[in-house]
């Protein structure tokens, strides 16, 4: 029987935060279910770098036929806000406190498969800054944001 956690959840208390992403991109750990709900998946971390791929199709457009911008946020604040994590020591969490994302080109249904790089700007105490890109598969940016995450200490016992 394994010693890992069985969820991120669980995991978040145990290991530190690239342990537990490597251990997701291993498949160690299943991932964080927005992922399967918003088609995206994290596949590459380093010491605050996480990168994501994402597929687009017809199950994330919005009204006008277009790829809603709620799932580049979404994934912008993902990659964000697991570049934060790789900084961070077992029990030591985050959250996100504001995203900010501008769209530069239309992400269609037909765009397929997108990147998406997260890396942090500065790692402080209490608050981290990060910024994401996201491209498609010919490199053109369709999108970039930044997210401010609040350090989140265990609570004393």
């Amino acid at each position: 029987m394994s010693d890992l956690p069985r969820t991120t959840a669980e995991a978040m208390g145990k290991m530190p935060g690239r342990d537990l992403l490597q251990a997701v991109i291993d498949g160690r750990i299943p991932p964080a279910t927005i992922g399967q709900t918003m088609s995206f998946d994290l596949v590459r971390i380093d010491d605050g770098v996480a990168v994501f791929e994402g597929r687009t199709g017809p199950h994330i457009l919005n009204p006008q036929g277009m790829v809603h911008g709620g799932w580049a946020l979404t994934l912008i604040d993902s990659a964000t806000g697991c570049a934060a994590h790789t900084t961070l020591p077992a029990g030591v969490g985050y959250t996100s406190v504001s995203t900010q994302t501008n769209f530069t080109r239309p992400i269609t249904a037909d765009t397929g498969t997108v990147v998406c790089e997260g890396r942090v700007i500065n790692a402080g105490r209490q608050i981290i800054t990060a910024e994401a890109t996201i491209r498609d598969g010919a490199g053109r940016l369709l999108a970039h944001g930044q997210s401010t995450l609040m350090v989140l200490q265990p609570r004393a016992a």
